[in-house]
């Protein structure tokens, strides 16, 4: 038996605010219920539930609720009922049905990843609180109209569906600046095209020698390898299954058809040959000056990245990092790329102020789109380039350049079509970093 388990059972665990069951349970543990003037967070992932209790709404402090990696068939309707949930996550289920009462309109981030679901109630408009709602993984052809009035939706994840066309109201979401859609209909001729047009060199699996491993996503593992004799590189290997931004197909797309870049870690090869059929790419190895700029976003933060407690720097630095980025985005953008994930911690940074933007896994293409469609969603994208902006300058240790502080608010404006572009923002960063 789980420990926490029965130290639940047992009544040793009273004001305990956060519970963690992972113990195949098959039943909900009533004895839960004996926090119920304490407890905020409940994690039931990695069981064998299908049900929750209909009198789950005692748990009247219950904020957080996780319930992934079991055997849910339907979003119950118990989950509705609880009118202080902020955060629902009900990933990698067999979920095929969200019935409207499921749905607390208290809502802040919803969580279906990788589900069977084909469509989504017109309730889902009346969670007007929501931030962050991740879809990526199912069956959805449409998103419900209703949703268009979530004014402050700010990450959407809707990889890896069956969207043959993308709803127009989408662009115009006021706060809207995260928007992964690989892997549909729409997108996979696109993302085909990327790979034959900007093809990179092959590499042989035996070519390579794995060394330590540097980090892990939701998408693949990044390893320190040497190729040949001793080329220092690093290798990224794909998990293979739908990740809560789409299908790591779609990455592998994406950074093929980024090509090559100073301020952006892309591919350099792929990799033919691995002994499980495992894809992966070959990318440069980053000088080890360069460290992650911020953590992700927390449960409290949402959808803003955590930087650490003593993030300070010159202005001439933040303005830097900013330059750089910006060069990478406008290159995506140009190559009909979104990288829909722009924050902090897909990004590196050197102690000058050197940026590096990584990670494709929300990437997708805009070649499928019209030319005014695409610039809208790249629209979408600035508000993103704000928010770092936004937070580059808060940590800034002396005065910064007024018309650049002009800039980012221009950037966080709600009217997406009245906000500037990349084109605008690398003079204006290049000037305010010129020595």
């Amino acid at each position: 038996m789980d420990d926490t388990l029965a130290q639940l059972r047992a009544g040793r665990l009273a004001g305990a605010t956060r519970i963690d069951l992972s113990c195949g349970l098959t039943e909900f543990p009533r004895e839960v219920f004996d926090l119920a003037d304490s407890l905020e967070v409940l994690n039931l992932s990695g069981n064998a539930l299908d049900t929750l209790p209909d009198d789950l709404h005692r748990l009247h402090r219950l904020r957080v609720l996780f319930c992934s990696d079991n055997r849910f068939t339907e979003l119950p309707e118990a989950v509705g009922r609880c009118r202080s949930l902020d955060i629902v996550g009900f990933k990698a289920n067999r979920i095929r049905s969200v019935p409207a009462a499921a749905l607390p309109p208290s809502l802040r981030w919803l969580i279906l990843t990788d589900n069977r679901i084909e469509e989504l109630p017109d309730a889902l408009g009346a969670c007007t609180r929501m931030q962050k709602l991740m879809l990526a993984g199912n069956l959805l052809r449409a998103l419900p109209p209703s949703m268009a009035g979530l004014e402050r939706l700010e990450l959407l994840r809707i990889s890896a569906n069956r969207f043959e066309t993308l709803p127009e109201w989408l662009p115009s979401l006021p706060r809207l600046s995260w928007l992964a859609c690989a892997g549909n209909p729409f997108d996979t001729q696109a993302e085909d095209a990327a790979i034959a047009a900007r093809s990179v060199p092959h590499v042989d699996w035996r070519e390579l020698t794995l060394g330590r491993k540097l980090g892990e996503g939701a998408s693949g593992v990044i390893h320190q390898a040497t190729l040949g004799a001793s080329r220092q590189v690093a290798v990224k290997l794909f998990k293979g299954a739908v990740t809560s931004d789409g299908w790591p197909h779609s990455e592998m797309a994406a950074c093929i058809g980024a090509g090559a870049h100073p301020t952006l870690i892309a591919a350099q090869s792929r990799i033919d040959g691995h002994p499980q059929g495992i894809e992966g790419l070959v990318m440069g190895l980053v000088d080890p000056r360069f460290t992650t700029l911020a953590g992700p976003p927390s449960l409290a933060s949402c959808t803003r990245d955590v930087y650490a407690d003593d993030a300070r720097w010159p202005a001439a630095v933040a303005m830097r990092i900013a330059r750089d980025i910006a060069s990478a985005m406008q290159h995506l953008h140009a190559r009909g790329i979104l990288h829909g994930d722009l924050y902090a911690h897909n990004i590196l940074r050197s102690p000058e102020g050197e940026g590096r933007l990584g990670d494709f896994g929300a990437a997708w293409m805009t070649g499928s789109l019209g030319e005014a469609q695409a610039r809208a969603f790249q629209a979408l994208e600035m508000r993103a380039f704000g928010c770092l902006l936004e937070e580059l300058l808060e940590r800034c240790t002396d005065a910064v350049p007024a018309s650049v502080s002009a800039f980012k608010d221009r950037c966080l404006q709600p009217v997406p079509a009245a906000r500037p572009s990349l084109a605008e923002a690398l003079p204006l960063l290049r000037q305010a970093t010129a020595p």
